[in-house]
Protein backbone atom coordinates (compact mmCIF):
# COMPACT_ATOMS: atom_id res chain seq x y z
CA UNK A 1 0.00 0.00 0.00
CA UNK A 2 1.10 3.19 -1.07
CA UNK A 3 -0.09 5.02 2.42
CA UNK A 4 -0.46 4.12 5.90
CA UNK A 5 -3.61 3.88 7.22
CA UNK A 6 -3.11 3.92 11.01
CA UNK A 7 -2.31 7.70 9.77
CA UNK A 8 -5.95 8.26 9.52
CA UNK A 9 -7.22 10.53 12.92
CA UNK A 10 -3.83 10.14 14.37
CA UNK A 11 -3.86 13.14 17.19
CA UNK A 12 -1.60 12.34 20.24
CA UNK A 13 0.47 9.86 18.81
CA UNK A 14 3.31 9.60 20.99
CA UNK A 15 6.10 7.04 21.14
CA UNK A 16 3.79 4.37 20.62
CA UNK A 17 5.48 1.39 21.05
CA UNK A 18 3.10 -1.89 20.60
CA UNK A 19 4.13 -3.70 18.01
CA UNK A 20 0.93 -4.22 15.51
CA UNK A 21 1.24 -0.34 14.40
CA UNK A 22 2.10 0.33 11.31
CA UNK A 23 4.80 1.42 9.26
CA UNK A 24 6.91 4.68 9.57
CA UNK A 25 4.94 7.51 7.40
CA UNK A 26 6.77 8.33 3.97
CA UNK A 27 8.66 11.93 4.22
CA UNK A 28 7.11 13.84 1.17
CA UNK A 29 8.85 15.68 -0.90
CA UNK A 30 10.22 18.85 -0.61
CA UNK A 31 8.26 21.78 -2.15
CA UNK A 32 8.83 25.67 -1.42
CA UNK A 33 5.18 26.98 -1.24
CA UNK A 34 4.94 30.77 -1.16
CA UNK A 35 3.98 32.56 2.18
CA UNK A 36 2.01 35.31 2.10
CA UNK A 37 2.95 38.59 4.02
CA UNK A 38 2.01 38.58 7.35
CA UNK A 39 -0.59 40.38 9.40
CA UNK A 40 0.74 43.16 11.87
CA UNK A 41 1.23 42.20 15.67
CA UNK A 42 -2.13 42.05 17.29
CA UNK A 43 -2.07 43.58 21.34
CA UNK A 44 -3.93 41.79 23.72
CA UNK A 45 -6.10 43.96 26.62
CA UNK A 46 -3.16 43.91 29.57
CA UNK A 47 -4.24 41.49 32.27
CA UNK A 48 -2.48 40.10 34.84
CA UNK A 49 1.31 39.80 34.56
CA UNK A 50 2.25 36.10 33.82
CA UNK A 51 4.64 33.97 36.05
CA UNK A 52 8.18 34.93 35.49
CA UNK A 53 10.66 32.85 33.05
CA UNK A 54 9.47 30.37 30.71
CA UNK A 55 8.09 32.28 27.60
CA UNK A 56 9.68 35.30 26.12
CA UNK A 57 8.52 38.17 25.01
CA UNK A 58 6.86 38.63 21.86
CA UNK A 59 8.56 41.65 20.84
CA UNK A 60 9.05 42.66 17.12
CA UNK A 61 12.44 40.75 17.15
CA UNK A 62 10.68 37.58 18.57
CA UNK A 63 8.04 37.83 15.91
CA UNK A 64 10.61 38.10 13.31
CA UNK A 65 12.37 34.77 13.84
CA UNK A 66 8.64 32.89 14.20
CA UNK A 67 8.23 34.22 11.21
CA UNK A 68 11.41 32.73 9.61
CA UNK A 69 10.79 29.40 11.31
CA UNK A 70 6.77 29.16 10.15
CA UNK A 71 8.51 29.89 6.53
CA UNK A 72 11.42 27.43 6.77
CA UNK A 73 9.07 24.41 8.07
CA UNK A 74 6.43 25.28 5.23
CA UNK A 75 9.34 24.74 2.72
CA UNK A 76 10.89 22.16 3.99
CA UNK A 77 7.86 19.84 4.96
CA UNK A 78 5.75 21.18 1.76
CA UNK A 79 2.93 22.64 4.22
CA UNK A 80 0.09 24.82 1.75
CA UNK A 81 -0.86 26.51 4.36
CA UNK A 82 -0.40 27.44 7.88
CA UNK A 83 -2.62 29.50 11.06
CA UNK A 84 -0.38 30.38 14.23
CA UNK A 85 -1.84 32.40 17.21
CA UNK A 86 -0.02 32.64 20.65
CA UNK A 87 -1.32 34.52 22.95
CA UNK A 88 0.47 35.45 26.81
CA UNK A 89 -1.65 37.78 29.31
CA UNK A 90 0.11 41.19 29.46
CA UNK A 91 2.08 40.60 26.25
CA UNK A 92 1.38 41.25 22.66
CA UNK A 93 -0.03 38.26 20.64
CA UNK A 94 0.85 36.54 17.26
CA UNK A 95 -1.24 35.92 15.00
CA UNK A 96 0.11 35.12 11.35
CA UNK A 97 -1.40 33.12 8.60
CA UNK A 98 0.97 31.65 6.04
CA UNK A 99 0.75 30.37 2.63
CA UNK A 100 -2.43 29.31 0.74
CA UNK A 101 -6.04 27.67 1.64
CA UNK A 102 -6.51 26.42 -1.44
CA UNK A 103 -3.86 25.08 -4.33
CA UNK A 104 -6.37 25.51 -7.06
CA UNK A 105 -7.21 29.49 -6.51
CA UNK A 106 -4.29 30.57 -4.52
CA UNK A 107 -6.59 31.66 -1.76
CA UNK A 108 -4.55 32.94 0.81
CA UNK A 109 -4.72 31.37 4.26
CA UNK A 110 -6.77 33.73 6.34
CA UNK A 111 -7.50 33.60 10.63
CA UNK A 112 -11.00 33.45 10.36
CA UNK A 113 -11.12 30.46 8.46
CA UNK A 114 -13.06 27.06 9.54
CA UNK A 115 -10.50 24.12 9.57
CA UNK A 116 -11.51 20.16 10.33
CA UNK A 117 -9.56 19.60 13.71
CA UNK A 118 -9.39 16.13 14.13
CA UNK A 119 -8.47 14.31 17.39
CA UNK A 120 -9.04 17.46 19.45
CA UNK A 121 -12.56 16.33 19.34
CA UNK A 122 -11.19 13.77 21.77
CA UNK A 123 -11.38 16.57 24.33
CA UNK A 124 -14.81 17.13 23.68
CA UNK A 125 -16.32 13.94 24.30
CA UNK A 126 -14.20 13.12 27.47
CA UNK A 127 -15.41 16.42 28.58
CA UNK A 128 -19.05 15.49 28.09
CA UNK A 129 -18.21 12.03 29.82
CA UNK A 130 -16.39 13.71 32.99
CA UNK A 131 -19.50 16.15 33.02
CA UNK A 132 -21.57 12.73 33.36
CA UNK A 133 -19.39 11.69 36.13
CA UNK A 134 -20.16 14.51 38.06
CA UNK A 135 -23.52 14.19 37.67
CA UNK A 136 -23.10 10.59 39.23
CA UNK A 137 -24.35 9.29 35.93
CA UNK A 138 -21.49 7.15 34.92
CA UNK A 139 -18.18 6.42 36.91
CA UNK A 140 -14.62 6.50 35.56
CA UNK A 141 -14.19 2.53 37.13
CA UNK A 142 -16.81 1.27 35.70
CA UNK A 143 -16.14 -1.15 33.07
CA UNK A 144 -17.88 -0.59 29.65
CA UNK A 145 -19.88 -3.61 29.64
CA UNK A 146 -22.06 -2.10 31.50
CA UNK A 147 -23.23 0.14 29.42
CA UNK A 148 -22.17 -1.21 26.00
CA UNK A 149 -22.70 -5.01 24.64
CA UNK A 150 -20.08 -6.71 22.66
CA UNK A 151 -16.61 -4.94 23.85
CA UNK A 152 -13.55 -7.58 24.13
CA UNK A 153 -13.07 -7.84 27.93
CA UNK A 154 -15.61 -5.33 28.36
CA UNK A 155 -16.17 -6.40 31.98
CA UNK A 156 -12.66 -5.44 32.57
CA UNK A 157 -12.11 -2.20 30.53
CA UNK A 158 -12.65 0.60 32.34
CA UNK A 159 -13.97 4.10 31.22
CA UNK A 160 -10.94 5.65 32.93
CA UNK A 161 -8.74 3.49 30.71
CA UNK A 162 -10.40 3.93 27.41
CA UNK A 163 -9.88 7.64 27.83
CA UNK A 164 -6.78 7.39 28.94
CA UNK A 165 -5.76 5.11 26.05
CA UNK A 166 -5.04 1.76 28.01
CA UNK A 167 -7.73 -0.10 26.80
CA UNK A 168 -5.90 -2.97 25.10
CA UNK A 169 -8.62 -2.94 21.79
CA UNK A 170 -7.70 -2.77 18.45
CA UNK A 171 -7.49 0.43 16.39
CA UNK A 172 -10.22 0.13 13.98
CA UNK A 173 -8.86 2.90 11.50
CA UNK A 174 -6.15 -0.09 11.23
CA UNK A 175 -7.96 -2.47 9.85
CA UNK A 176 -7.60 -3.36 6.23
CA UNK A 177 -11.19 -3.58 5.70
CA UNK A 178 -12.23 0.18 6.93
CA UNK A 179 -9.23 1.53 5.39
CA UNK A 180 -10.78 -0.18 1.88
CA UNK A 181 -14.12 1.11 2.61
CA UNK A 182 -13.33 4.82 3.07
CA UNK A 183 -10.45 5.27 0.57
CA UNK A 184 -12.81 3.36 -2.38
CA UNK A 185 -15.50 6.54 -1.19
CA UNK A 186 -14.27 9.06 1.24
CA UNK A 187 -17.55 10.85 1.36
CA UNK A 188 -19.37 7.52 2.45
CA UNK A 189 -21.02 7.46 6.19
CA UNK A 190 -20.25 5.29 8.81
CA UNK A 191 -22.33 4.77 12.24
CA UNK A 192 -20.38 4.29 15.38
CA UNK A 193 -21.60 0.51 15.70
CA UNK A 194 -19.94 0.10 12.08
CA UNK A 195 -16.70 1.55 13.45
CA UNK A 196 -16.47 -0.75 16.15
CA UNK A 197 -17.20 -3.74 13.91
CA UNK A 198 -14.18 -3.14 12.53
CA UNK A 199 -12.00 -3.23 15.50
CA UNK A 200 -13.98 -6.11 17.29
CA UNK A 201 -13.31 -8.42 14.83
CA UNK A 202 -9.46 -8.40 15.99
CA UNK A 203 -8.60 -9.88 19.30
CA UNK A 204 -7.41 -7.53 22.05
CA UNK A 205 -4.04 -6.81 21.98
CA UNK A 206 -2.80 -6.21 25.19
CA UNK A 207 -4.88 -6.61 29.09
CA UNK A 208 -6.44 -3.59 29.92
CA UNK A 209 -4.48 -0.95 32.10
CA UNK A 210 -0.78 -2.72 31.30
CA UNK A 211 0.10 -0.14 28.20
CA UNK A 212 -0.40 2.98 26.56
CA UNK A 213 -1.82 2.37 23.02
CA UNK A 214 -3.17 5.00 21.12
CA UNK A 215 -7.02 3.81 19.75
CA UNK A 216 -9.70 5.78 18.16
CA UNK A 217 -11.99 3.00 19.16
CA UNK A 218 -11.69 4.26 22.54
CA UNK A 219 -13.42 7.11 22.42
CA UNK A 220 -16.44 5.82 19.72
CA UNK A 221 -17.36 3.76 23.14
CA UNK A 222 -16.92 6.64 25.21
CA UNK A 223 -19.35 8.77 23.01
CA UNK A 224 -22.25 6.04 23.12
CA UNK A 225 -21.86 5.98 26.42
CA UNK A 226 -22.32 9.69 26.71
CA UNK A 227 -25.52 9.13 24.17
CA UNK A 228 -27.03 6.62 26.47
CA UNK A 229 -26.80 8.65 29.93
CA UNK A 230 -27.43 11.74 28.47
CA UNK A 231 -30.19 11.08 26.01
CA UNK A 232 -28.83 13.31 23.41
CA UNK A 233 -27.18 12.79 20.65
CA UNK A 234 -23.55 13.17 21.31
CA UNK A 235 -23.10 16.79 19.06
CA UNK A 236 -26.19 17.66 20.69
CA UNK A 237 -24.94 17.33 24.34
CA UNK A 238 -21.18 18.85 23.35
CA UNK A 239 -23.35 21.85 21.78
CA UNK A 240 -25.29 22.48 25.31
CA UNK A 241 -23.59 21.67 27.73
CA UNK A 242 -19.57 22.90 26.77
CA UNK A 243 -19.76 24.97 23.36
CA UNK A 244 -22.49 27.13 24.30
CA UNK A 245 -21.01 28.18 27.96
CA UNK A 246 -17.51 28.04 26.37
CA UNK A 247 -18.95 30.90 24.19
CA UNK A 248 -17.57 28.68 20.88
CA UNK A 249 -20.07 29.64 18.31
CA UNK A 250 -17.91 28.79 15.33
CA UNK A 251 -17.24 25.29 16.40
CA UNK A 252 -19.44 22.23 15.49
CA UNK A 253 -20.06 18.70 15.17
CA UNK A 254 -20.83 18.00 11.92
CA UNK A 255 -23.78 15.13 11.03
CA UNK A 256 -22.21 14.52 7.76
CA UNK A 257 -19.57 16.00 4.98
CA UNK A 258 -20.93 19.88 5.61
CA UNK A 259 -18.15 22.32 6.22
CA UNK A 260 -18.84 25.96 6.69
CA UNK A 261 -17.56 28.49 4.72
CA UNK A 262 -14.83 30.34 4.66
CA UNK A 263 -13.01 27.02 4.84
CA UNK A 264 -9.57 25.89 3.64
CA UNK A 265 -9.03 22.67 1.34
CA UNK A 266 -7.16 20.39 3.08
CA UNK A 267 -4.28 18.32 1.06
CA UNK A 268 -3.65 14.21 1.86
CA UNK A 269 -1.78 11.28 0.68
CA UNK A 270 -3.97 9.17 2.37
CA UNK A 271 -5.48 7.95 -0.54
CA UNK A 272 -6.32 4.63 -2.82
CA UNK A 273 -3.82 5.66 -5.28
CA UNK A 274 -1.02 7.64 -2.60
CA UNK A 275 -1.42 10.49 -5.28
CA UNK A 276 -2.49 13.71 -3.51
CA UNK A 277 -6.14 14.70 -3.20
CA UNK A 278 -8.03 17.65 -1.67
CA UNK A 279 -10.10 15.77 1.20
CA UNK A 280 -11.94 19.05 2.19
CA UNK A 281 -15.46 17.51 1.25
CA UNK A 282 -14.65 13.93 2.61
CA UNK A 283 -16.94 13.17 5.42
CA UNK A 284 -15.37 13.05 8.71
CA UNK A 285 -18.32 10.36 10.67
CA UNK A 286 -15.59 7.63 10.47
CA UNK A 287 -13.80 9.91 13.17
CA UNK A 288 -17.23 10.52 14.72
CA UNK A 289 -16.24 10.86 18.51
CA UNK A 290 -12.95 10.29 18.19
CA UNK A 291 -12.59 13.26 15.08
CA UNK A 292 -14.98 14.94 12.97
CA UNK A 293 -15.63 18.40 14.77
CA UNK A 294 -14.82 21.46 12.98
CA UNK A 295 -13.63 24.56 14.38
CA UNK A 296 -11.49 27.96 13.95
CA UNK A 297 -8.78 29.66 15.59
CA UNK A 298 -10.60 31.97 17.63
CA UNK A 299 -12.56 29.15 19.12
CA UNK A 300 -9.57 27.05 19.98
CA UNK A 301 -8.24 30.00 21.68
CA UNK A 302 -10.81 29.97 23.71
CA UNK A 303 -10.44 25.95 23.87
CA UNK A 304 -7.21 25.83 25.10
CA UNK A 305 -6.94 27.11 28.52
CA UNK A 306 -10.54 25.69 29.09
CA UNK A 307 -10.04 22.44 28.97
CA UNK A 308 -6.38 22.26 30.72
CA UNK A 309 -8.55 24.58 33.41
CA UNK A 310 -11.18 23.04 33.54
CA UNK A 311 -12.80 26.71 33.90
CA UNK A 312 -15.43 27.95 31.10
CA UNK A 313 -14.53 31.40 30.53
CA UNK A 314 -16.45 33.09 32.45
CA UNK A 315 -15.04 31.12 35.62
CA UNK A 316 -17.45 28.40 36.58
CA UNK A 317 -16.39 25.11 36.90
CA UNK A 318 -16.46 22.73 33.50
CA UNK A 319 -16.31 19.70 35.43
CA UNK A 320 -15.56 19.93 39.04
CA UNK A 321 -11.69 19.84 40.80
CA UNK A 322 -11.54 16.46 42.01
CA UNK A 323 -12.18 15.33 38.54
CA UNK A 324 -10.16 18.03 36.20
CA UNK A 325 -7.16 16.81 38.45
CA UNK A 326 -7.72 13.18 37.93
CA UNK A 327 -8.23 14.10 33.96
CA UNK A 328 -4.65 16.06 34.35
CA UNK A 329 -3.29 13.09 36.28
CA UNK A 330 -0.90 12.30 33.11
CA UNK A 331 1.19 8.96 33.11
CA UNK A 332 3.90 8.18 30.44
CA UNK A 333 2.69 7.68 27.14
CA UNK A 334 5.01 5.40 25.35
CA UNK A 335 9.06 5.99 26.18
CA UNK A 336 9.10 9.78 25.83
CA UNK A 337 10.19 11.50 28.81
CA UNK A 338 8.27 14.34 29.01
CA UNK A 339 4.88 13.49 27.44
CA UNK A 340 2.40 11.68 29.29
CA UNK A 341 -1.23 11.47 28.66
CA UNK A 342 -3.91 11.78 30.83
CA UNK A 343 -8.18 11.43 30.09
CA UNK A 344 -8.49 12.38 26.47
CA UNK A 345 -5.15 15.00 27.31
CA UNK A 346 -1.80 15.19 27.06
CA UNK A 347 1.05 16.81 29.16
CA UNK A 348 3.71 17.12 26.09
CA UNK A 349 6.85 18.77 28.24
CA UNK A 350 4.64 21.05 30.06
CA UNK A 351 2.00 21.99 27.47
CA UNK A 352 -1.60 20.89 28.20
CA UNK A 353 -3.80 20.32 25.64
CA UNK A 354 -4.11 17.90 22.43
CA UNK A 355 -3.31 17.57 18.31
CA UNK A 356 -5.27 16.68 15.87
CA UNK A 357 -4.92 14.68 12.56
CA UNK A 358 -6.67 13.66 9.70
CA UNK A 359 -6.82 13.31 6.29
CA UNK A 360 -5.99 17.17 5.07
CA UNK A 361 -5.50 18.80 8.02
CA UNK A 362 -3.49 18.99 11.54
CA UNK A 363 -4.31 21.16 14.38
CA UNK A 364 -2.42 21.93 17.89
CA UNK A 365 -4.08 23.93 20.39
CA UNK A 366 -2.47 23.76 23.61
CA UNK A 367 -1.39 25.85 26.93
CA UNK A 368 1.41 26.52 29.45
CA UNK A 369 -0.12 26.93 32.58
CA UNK A 370 3.07 28.52 34.34
CA UNK A 371 2.90 31.55 31.82
CA UNK A 372 -1.01 30.95 30.98
CA UNK A 373 0.42 31.10 27.34
CA UNK A 374 -2.13 29.35 24.94
CA UNK A 375 -0.64 28.38 21.65
CA UNK A 376 -2.70 27.67 18.63
CA UNK A 377 -1.13 26.08 15.11
CA UNK A 378 -3.82 24.82 11.82
CA UNK A 379 -2.52 23.02 8.89
CA UNK A 380 -4.70 22.29 5.44
CA UNK A 381 -2.05 19.09 4.84
CA UNK A 382 -1.10 16.10 7.43
CA UNK A 383 1.54 14.62 4.75
CA UNK A 384 3.95 13.12 6.94
CA UNK A 385 7.21 14.74 6.85
CA UNK A 386 10.81 12.70 8.42
CA UNK A 387 8.26 10.22 9.76
CA UNK A 388 6.73 13.03 11.71
CA UNK A 389 3.35 14.75 11.45
CA UNK A 390 4.52 18.32 9.86
CA UNK A 391 1.89 19.82 12.70
CA UNK A 392 4.66 18.55 15.68
CA UNK A 393 7.95 19.57 13.29
CA UNK A 394 5.89 23.37 13.20
CA UNK A 395 5.05 23.61 16.81
CA UNK A 396 8.76 22.01 17.75
CA UNK A 397 10.31 24.69 16.17
CA UNK A 398 7.98 27.62 17.61
CA UNK A 399 8.11 26.26 20.93
CA UNK A 400 12.09 26.00 20.51
CA UNK A 401 12.05 30.20 20.27
CA UNK A 402 9.55 30.95 22.42
CA UNK A 403 9.46 28.45 25.04
CA UNK A 404 13.12 26.84 25.02
CA UNK A 405 12.76 25.16 28.61
CA UNK A 406 9.00 23.46 27.31
CA UNK A 407 10.59 22.54 23.65
CA UNK A 408 6.60 20.57 22.37
CA UNK A 409 8.06 17.33 20.50
CA UNK A 410 5.74 14.33 20.10
CA UNK A 411 8.18 11.89 18.45
CA UNK A 412 6.23 8.94 16.65
CA UNK A 413 7.82 5.28 17.31
CA UNK A 414 6.79 2.23 15.40
CA UNK A 415 7.83 -0.85 15.51
CA UNK A 416 5.88 -2.76 13.40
Amino acid sequence: MPRTSARLLRGAAVAVTVATLSAPVAAAPVRAFPASAPAALSTDTPGPAPSAGAVRDLTPAVARRLDAAVGRVMREANIPGVTVGIWTPGQPSYVRSFGVADKSTGQRMAPDLYMRIGSETKTFTVTALLQLVDRKKVGLDDPIGTYIDGVPNGDRITLRQLAGMRSGLFNYSEDPGFDKALTSDPQRPFTPRQLLAYSFRHPVLFQSGRKFSYCNTNLILLGLVVEKESGQHLGDYIRQHVLAPAGMQHTLFPAGGEFPAPHAQGYTRQTANGREADAADWNPSWGWAAGAMISTLRDLRTWAPTVARGRFPDGTRMVSTATQQQRLTTPPAGATKGAGYGLGIFDVQGWIGHNGSLPGYETVAVYLPSTRTTLVALLNTDTGYRSQEPSTVLVEAITKIISPAHVYNLPVTHTG
